[in-house]
């Protein structure tokens, strides 16, 4: 069985709602520290202010979307906010594919853009490519996880959790399928049972995006 621990260790815990404020981000922390959840993701306009609060705080990381929610922005202003979030000091990048594009059969042109990103990240720092399988067929998502990996990204992720849906476990165990040992699986959006983390577990899936507060029902199931 799956210590408390080792279940927060798998665990991406996130203020990343409109509404989400500095007193939500202080919440973020202390949890972590409590739960020993892995990763810590805002807005980008908490970056800096995440970074210090987490000095203090033993192997918990500073996570930062790029491109988020609909991963539409102009390759510019990714590759900006990209090299504004490292100088805040962000540990790991979740970054939203062009959904858009790429539903558009425009392969190359998210490919180029996904590299550009990668390509000025340190190699220390993760990069976590997010692809939105709630919107996409299951020939597109298995084109989607080719891109991925061909972009030199550490993480295929599945979605933001901004599009309705469950923890689509069926389609996870596709993607891990596709993905084989080229690439690690952040499963993100509609994770909220213990059983859901335990088949997710099982099927080898490195990394969950869970909201907090069953993120929290999840590892105390585990005490």
């Amino acid at each position: 069985m799956i210590t408390s621990e080792q279940a927060g260790r798998l665990i991406d815990i996130s203020a990343v709602r409109t509404a989400h404020t500095l007193s939500d981000v202080e919440k973020l922390v202390e949890y972590a520290r409590e739960y020993k959840f892995i990763n810590v993701h805002t807005l980008p306009c908490w970056t800096g202010i995440l970074a210090e609060m987490l000095k203090s705080v033993p192997d918990v990381y500073v996570g930062a979307p790029v491109g988020f929610p609909s991963g539409g922005h102009r390759t510019e202003v990714k590759l900006e906010e990209a090299r504004l979030l490292l100088a805040d000091g962000v540990q790991e990048m979740d970054i939203v594919m062009n959904v858009g594009r790429f539903m558009n059969k425009e392969y190359d042109f998210v490919l180029s853009e996904l590299r550009q990103i990668i390509d000025i990240t340190p190699e220390d720092v993760l990069t976590k490519v997010i692809i939105e399988i709630n919107v996409l067929s299951d020939n597109e998502m298995e084109r989607a996880c080719e891109l991925v990996i061909d972009s030199g990204a550490d993480f295929v992720k599945t979605g933001t959790g901004w599009v309705s849906g469950d923890a689509n476990i069926k389609r996870i165990k596709k993607i891990k399928k596709i993905c084989g040992s080229r690439i690690k699986v952040k499963a993100a959006g509609g994770i909220r049972k213990p059983q859901e983390f335990i088949e997710l577990c099982d099927m080898g899936v490195e990394r969950m995006g869970i909201n907090t507060k069953s993120a929290i029902k999840i590892v105390e199931h585990f005490r």
